[in-house]
């Protein structure tokens, strides 16, 4: 039911960032919902609720922090586990991983089981998510993140002035393309460029006129 997906991702967004946050979310996915053809919620509106929802709830280290310290992994842990035992993470954080020497790329690290105690920490200090404040947020990682939910949300308010029946497929495969765009650090950067080019490309040929053809009789 598209009004479960649309809800769901709403509220987690409330506790990803803020309500703020997510009623920005929600206002792109109504404005889909107006422009559609049949007056009600269908294929589009499903497709930019599932893909703007992806690009807006990016897994930061503040994400990962709330997921670590939000009571669901202890309550995990306690599950599958009894008696003494020791936690060790392996994370990459850019301002302790150091880089393998033969890829370049980052080498996580091992961090001790304290480390789950600052996860608290930093979930808190998600307010300065995107800010000039954010420790992270100068990374080139972050900054595609966040450019490229912009850019999606540009490239969906243009297509809706002129979505109809004849050219609804092609304005789901354009509100669909996020999806290409998965992982974490490289493997995302690397699937970054074509995504855009193929965004680019999709949304001029939508816009354009279609040709055609008269005869004289």
């Amino acid at each position: 039911d598209p009004e479960d997906i649309i809800r769901w991702r709403h509220e987690f967004l409330v506790r990803y960032q803020n309500r703020r946050w997510a009623d920005e979310y929600l206002a792109v996915v109504d404005s889909v919902r107006r422009a559609e053809p049949g007056g009600e919620a269908g294929e589009l509106t499903v497709a930019v609720a599932k893909n703007l929802f992806r690009l807006m709830s990016y897994k930061d280290e503040y994400e990962v922090a709330r997921l670590y310290s939000d009571g669901e992994f202890r309550r995990q842990l306690a599950e599958q586990f009894e008696g003494d035992y020791r936690l060790h993470f392996h994370l990459a954080p850019p301002w302790l991983a150091r880089r393998n020497s033969h890829t370049g790329l980052p080498e996580k690290r091992r961090l001790p089981g304290w480390t789950l105690g600052a996860f608290g920490l930093l979930a808190r200090l998600k307010w300065l998510r995107g800010s000039a404040l954010d420790p992270f947020g100068r990374s080139e990682e972050r900054r595609m993140e966040r450019a490229l939910i912009a850019e999606y949300r540009g490239a969906v308010e243009s297509l809706l002035p002129h979505v109809s029946q004849e050219n609804y497929d092609r304005a789901v495969t354009i509100a669909e393309l996020p999806e290409s765009v998965r992982g974490y650090g490289h493997v995302k950067m690397d699937a970054v460029g074509p995504y855009r080019r193929k965004l680019e490309e999709l949304v001029r040929r939508f816009r354009e006129p279609s040709l055609a053809v008269v005869v004289n009789q």
